[in-house]
C-alpha cells in the first residue's frame, strides 16, 4: 500500500477541533451540558458506525449495551465501596463486550432485516429486565442516583472533574482515544475486510475469510464503545437513567448516524451535534413542548432525503467539486501491451505469483467420484466421476441447464453434494466450507463479476491476498494494512499479470467491463491458488476482448492447474488440453479438443454440426 503523506492529519485536526470547541460552540448557542452529551453520543456512534457504516450491519439494539455498561458502572460507584470512576467505566465496557459476544452469537446467525429485528427484540428484553426482575439493582423507573463525577487518582492526589468544562476535558480525551482506536481499526486488515463484508459478504467468504468471526468481532467492539459511553453518561448526569435502555435510544443512535453520514466515523458526532442542538432549540427557545419531536422528525426526513450520504458525505462531495479527483481514477486507455497468442503459448508471465504448496507435482490434484446434487425432485448433477492432474488445463462444456455451474459450486464447496466425494490434493473436502477450500488452494472466478465496487483495484486485490497471507481469521486490529509483509508484492504481481498495474488506485466502479473481468480473474489469482476454476471468463466480451483475454489466460496458465467453463467453444478448444462434456447433469464424454471436435455425438448435441459445415465449405 502506498504510504500516506500525512498519516496523522486526521488525528491532529480532531485534537485541534476538540480544543477549539469550548471557545466556539457557546457563541453558537450550545450549552456546556449539551456539548458534553454530544461527545458521549459521538462515542457511542463511533462503535455503531464501525458496525453499520463499515460492515453493513444495522443494529437497533445498541441501547442494551449502552444501558448495561452504564448501569453496571453506576452500581459499582453507588452500591459498593468502589470509587475509581475510570476503572468502573472500563468494567462497564468489558461487561457490555461480554453481553455483545453472547448476543452476537445469536443475532449474527441471520442477516439483513432479520438481524435488525433480532437486535430490536433483544433491546426490548433488556429494557423489560431492567425495569422488572433487576429493579432492585438498577433502581427501576428511578434509575441509580448518586453517581460521582469523573475522577482521576494520581496516587498523591485525586483530580475531580465536577464542573461542566472540566468534564468536557475528560470526555473530550476519551472521545479522542476512542476515535484514534477506531481509525486504527479502519486502517487495519480487519477494517478492509469489514468493508469487503459490507459490499459483498459472499465473495469475501469465497476469498478465504471467516466473515462470521469478523462480524462478531465488530459487534463486540461496537458494544464496548456503547458500554463505555453509557458509563460516561452516568457520571455526567449524576445518576444512571432508565431511559438508556429504551428503544428510542437505539433509534436516536441510528438517526444521528444517518444525519451525519455513515462510514466516516465523524458522522455520528456531527449528527449528534445537529440532533441535540435542534432538540434544545425547539424545546427551550421555541417552546414547542411535545411537538418538538414531530418537528425534529420532519427535519430528519428532509436531511436524509436531500443529503443521502449525510452531512459529512455532502462536505466530501463539495470538496471533490472544488478539487476533482486525480486522473488515476478516471478511465484510461489500455494499461499496457497485452501478449499475443503466439507469445502466450511459449512465454511465462512477466510476474510470477507464489502458489500454495501441494503434496505432489504429478498425479491427480482433484478427484471426484459419484458426485450428485438434488434439489427436491430435480437432479442437477448425477453420479459424476471427474479427475484433474497437476498442471492440466481442463475445459468443461455443455448447453444451458447441463449442470456446469452447480458442478463448479460443489467443487469449490459453495454447495454441499447430496452424494459423492471430492478429494483435493489428497484431502476429502466434500463437506468443507468455501473459505476452507480457498485456504487449501482451490479458488474460483465467477461468471458474473463479484467485485467490491466501492473500493479501489488495490483494495480488491488486497482483500484476496490477505486471505492467503493472514489465514482465515486474525485479529490484527491495530496494524496498518501497509505493514502486512508480502502484501504489496502480491498485489502488484497480480495486477501486472492481469494488466491492471496502472489502475491500482482506480475505484472499481470506474473500470471498463473488460477491466472488471480481468480483475475478477485477478481476485482468484491473488489467493495463490494451486487449482484455479474459471467460470465463463469470456462472458459478455467483444470479439477483440475475447482474443486478448484468451492470450491473457494462456499466460496465466503457464505452470498452473486450471478448470475452465465457457460457451465460446473455439476459444476454449484453443486454451485447454482436455475437455469434459456435460449433458443433463452427467458426463457425456471426455477427450482432447480434437477428439471432442470430431465426435459425432458431441457435434450433434452441442456444436450442431457447425464444424462439419465449416469443413465442407
Amino acid at each position: 500500500m502506498p504510504t500516506r503523506q500525512r498519516p496523522y492529519i486526521v488525528e491532529i485536526l480532531t485534537a485541534l477541533a476538540l480544543i477549539a470547541a469550548p471557545f466556539v460552540l457557546p457563541h453558537l448557542g450550545f450549552a456546556p451540558t449539551t456539548i458534553n452529551r454530544i461527545l458521549i453520543w459521538g462515542l457511542v456512534g463511533i462503535g455503531f458506525d464501525l458496525l453499520f457504516g463499515f460492515t453493513g450491519l444495522l443494529s437497533f439494539g445498541q441501547a442494551a449495551f449502552f444501558g448495561t455498561g452504564g448501569m453496571f458502572a453506576a452500581y459499582l460507584l453507588t452500591q459498593t465501596p468502589f470509587s475509581n470512576t475510570i476503572a468502573a467505566a472500563f468494567v462497564g465496557m468489558i461487561v457490555a463486550g461480554i453481553i455483545g459476544y453472547l448476543i452476537g452469537l445469536l443475532a449474527l446467525r441471520r442477516t439483513g432485516i432479520y438481524f435488525a429485528m433480532i437486535t430490536v427484540a433483544i433491546a426490548e428484553v433488556f429494557f423489560f429486565v431492567e425495569f422488572n426482575p433487576l429493579s432492585a439493582y438498577t433502581g427501576g423507573e428511578n434509575g441509580l442516583p448518586g453517581v460521582p463525577p469523573p475522577n482521576l487518582n494520581l496516587g498523591f492526589t485525586t483530580l475531580t472533574f465536577d464542573s461542566n468544562w472540566e468534564m468536557y476535558g475528560f470526555f473530550a480525551f476519551w472521545y479522542f482515544v476512542g476515535l484514534v482506536i477506531a481509525l486504527r481499526i479502519v486502517r487495519s486488515p480487519v477494517g478492509l475486510l469489514l468493508r469487503a463484508i459490507r459490499d459483498n459478504p459472499l465473495r469475501a467468504q469465497a476469498l478465504g475469510h471467516n466473515i462470521h468471526s469478523y462480524k462478531l468481532t465488530v459487534f463486540i467492539v461496537a458494544a464496548m464503545y456503547s458500554g463505555f459511553a453509557g458509563s460516561l453518561l452516568a457520571m455526567l448526569q449524576g445518576f444512571m437513567p432508565p431511559d438508556a435502555f429504551m428503544f428510542a435510544t437505539s433509534g436516536e443512535i441510528v438517526m444521528q448516524t444517518a444525519i451525519g453520514g455513515a462510514g466516516w466515523l465523524f458522522g455520528p458526532l456531527l449528527g449528534a451535534t445537529v440532533w441535540l442542538f435542534l432538540a434544545d432549540f425547539f424545546q427551550t427557545t421555541l417552546n414547542l413542548g411535545a411537538t418538538w419531536k414531530l418537528v425534529l422528525g420532519i427535519v430528519f426526513v428532509l436531511l436524509v432525503v436531500f443529503l443521502r450520504h449525510g452531512l459529512v458525505g455532502a462536505i466530501v462531495d463539495v470538496y471533490h467539486l472544488v478539487r476533482p479527483r486525480k486522473s488515476a481514477t478516471a478511465p484510461t486507455v489500455d494499461a499496457g501491451p497485452r501478449p499475443s497468442l503466439a507469445a502466450a503459448r511459449t512465454s511465462p508471465p512477466a510476474s510470477e505469483l507464489r502458489r500454495k504448496r501441494t503434496t505432489g507435482s504429478t498425479g491427480p490434484i482433484l478427484e471426484v467420484t459419484g458426485l450428485t446434487k438434488r434439489y427436491g425432485g430435480l437432479v442437477a448433477n448425477s453420479d459424476i466421476d471427474f479427475r484433474v492432474d497437476h498442471g492440466e488445463i481442463r475445459g468443461i462444456i455443455g448447453p444451458n441447464g447441463a449442470g456446469k455451474s452447480t458442478f463448479f459450486k460443489m467443487l469449490t464447496c459453495e454447495v454441499i453434494p447430496t452424494a459423492g466425494k471430492i478429494v483435493f490434493d489428497g484431502r476429502d473436502i466434500t463437506t468443507l466450507g468455501v473459505a476452507d477450500a480457498c485456504q487449501l488452494g482451490l479458488t474460483k472466478s465467477y461468471q458474473i463479476n463479484q467485485l467490491f465496487d466501492r473500493l479501489t483495484v488495490r483494495q480488491n486485490l488486497a482483500i484476496a491476498a490477505l486471505g492467503e497471507i493472514r489465514g482465515k481469521f486474525k485479529l490484527d486490529l491495530l496494524k496498518g494494512v501497509s505493514k502486512v509483509a508480502g502484501l504489496d508484492a502480491q498485489i502488484e504481481s497480480t495486477a501486472a499479470l492481469v494488466h491492471l498495474g496502472e489502475r491500482l488506485e482506480t475505484p472499481v466502479s470506474d473500470l471498463a467491463y473488460g477491466e472488471k473481468r480481468r480483475l475478477e480473474i485477478g481476485l482468484a489469482l491473488a489467493t495463490s491458488p494451486s487449482l484455479l476454476l474459471l467460470d465463463e471468463p469470456l462472458a459478455g466480451m467483444s470479439p477483440q476482448e475475447r482474443v486478448e483475454t484468451v492470450a491473457l489466460l494462456k499466460s496465466i496458465a503457464h505452470g498452473r492447474t486450471m478448470i475452465v467453463i465457457d460457451h465460446d467453444i473455439d476459444s476454449l478448444f484453443e486454451l485447454v488440453e482436455r475437455i469434459t462434456v456435460l449433458q443433463e447433469g452427467r458426463v457425456l464424454v471426455e477427450g482432447t479438443p480434437e477428439e471432442i471436435r470430431t465426435n459425432a455425438e458431441v457435434q450433434e448435441a452441442y456444436l450442431g454440426g457447425i464444424h462439419d459445415e465449416a469443413g465442407a465449405a
